[in-house]
């Protein structure tokens, strides 16, 4: 008996061995696909940034739409757009779509471009045609945010390219981020109007939405004192009763200063919240700031938590995909998101966008795999990847591509398949170096 149950135990050890191995070997096999469809997508996306990025200039078109058969192309750009152009042509090389030297001329072409654009304070104004002309009908106006995305694409070619180095610094060296910092409240305000002669009234003070990569960089190059990171609010004052939620949490100290590290809580689960609840709010600025990896007490694991949320609130909304952020629609452009998450927050009328779902590769592939394959069924799939959005509710696309939207696709996938390769590059740079400490050194109350 002893001798038939010593077999019985050994046949199901083996047989779960092979169960095991074999499921090890499924896993791996649909991994391996899900990386090799991922850079299917990239493929596609990135020559939206072949076919509409001006080859004299190196400045990419910011919108097409096709409508009734025809092509709308809106040949003007931003310090955004161009930064997307950069990491999205790095990406490329890095996955194999071009070559080294092809790389190394695109971002050339639109290096000489810079050094000729007119400027203000070394800061880029917010608007420029592809030809290289000031976009003037839509103001004058110096955005924090937005030059803040392009210094660091210059900061990562010059990383990527030693032999461009000396072009992206010496850019980067001359964007001045104190014309636009308020040394009395210790933050930055959103921007300066050229035309009127005036800073912006409000100031970007939320902590979890996209400036905070100005910040970071601000600090880096010295442009702003150490201490404004944690000036910034994490949740707003509790006795503010106008936001969604009256925040709990307690207050802790950094470099001397009281941080109230408050939080909001939504299905259970406490979070940071952004301002509006959108995703590339709180998502995009790690495209560049490895914050999964160096902020996982905080920021790493707030990001984990609203990718967790934003799929709780589909799910209580009964949509059948995921992914809200600002996007195209088919009249034009809006903000969307995840009400609950927001401070302040955007509204909800079921539109998702795909760009959402890659900005959460890395927290959640096989969600994010699954939403994708969702996606596809509703016919949001085209020449250059995905349209930038679909209502689920009305099954209405918005056939339309946005340079912002591809770059936030392709230097998402390059990340998840490249391991980093962006955020290392970025993090190499020394401006990137010295601020390290601040991502390691929070913690959020939201364990």
């Amino acid at each position: 008996m002893k001798k038939l149950m010593h077999v019985v135990i050994a046949s199901v050890c083996i047989l779960f061995t092979v169960c095991s191995a074999t499921a090890a070997q499924a896993s791996e096999h649909n991994q391996a696909a899900f990386q090799n469809d991922l850079k299917a997508i990239a493929k596609d996306t990135y020559s939206y940034f072949s076919d509409y990025t001006d080859p004299k200039t190196g400045l990419t078109s910011d919108t097409v739409r096709l409508s009734n058969g025809k092509v709308e192309e809106a040949k003007h750009t931003s310090p955004t757009n161009i930064s997307m152009y950069l990491l999205s042509t790095i990406s490329a090389q890095e996955m194999g779509f071009i070559s080294r030297k092809e790389a190394v001329q695109r971002i050339q072409t639109t290096l000489h471009t810079l050094n000729s654009l007119k400027k203000w304070n070394g800061l880029f104004y917010n608007w420029y045609n592809t030809d290289g002309s000031l976009k003037t009908d839509w103001g004058q106006f110096i955005s924090q945010v937005d030059n803040s995305w392009l210094t660091a694409g210059l900061m990562t070619a010059g990383q990527a390219y030693k032999e461009l180095y000396p072009q992206t610094s010496k850019l980067v060296k001359a964007m001045d981020y104190k014309t636009l910092y308020d040394p009395e409240v210790g933050q930055f305000r959103g921007g300066y109007d050229v035309v009127t002669g005036k800073l912006t009234e409000h100031h970007y003070g939320m902590f979890y939405t996209e400036p905070r990569l100005g910040s970071y960089i601000a600090i880096g190059k010295g442009d702003v004192p150490r201490d404004h990171w944690w000036k910034m609010y994490r949740t707003l004052p509790p006795e503010w009763d106008w936001q969604s939620q009256t925040p709990e949490g307690p207050t802790a100290e950094y470099d001397g200063v009281s941080v109230f590290e408050g939080h909001y809580e939504y299905k259970g689960v406490k979070y940071v919240p952004s301002w509006g609840g959108s995703m590339f709010e709180g998502l995009m600025p790690g495209l560049v700031l490895n914050e999964k990896k160096y902020g996982k007490n905080a920021l790493g694991l707030n990001n984990e938590r609203h990718v967790q949320l934003q799929m709780a609130f589909a799910k209580e909304k009964g949509y059948r995909a995921w992914g809200f952020s600002p996007a195209a629609t088919p009249e034009g452009y809006s903000e969307f998101a995840a009400t609950p998450l927001g401070t302040s927050g955007y509204k909800d009328d079921g539109t998702v966008t795909a760009h959402a779902s890659f900005l959460a590769l890395d927290y959640a592939p096989t969600a994010v795999r699954k939403n994708l394959d969702e996606l596809s069924k509703l016919h949001v799939y085209g020449k250059y990847g995905f349209y930038d959005s679909v209502n689920v509710k009305s099954g209405e696309v918005a056939k339309a591509y946005l340079a912002l939207d591809q770059g936030m696709i392709m230097v998402s996938i390059a990340n998840h398949v490249k391991h980093d390769v962006i955020r290392n590059y970025f993090h190499q740079d020394p401006i990137a170096e010295k601020p390290l400490d601040l991502l390691k050194r929070e913690e959020f109350s939201i364990k």
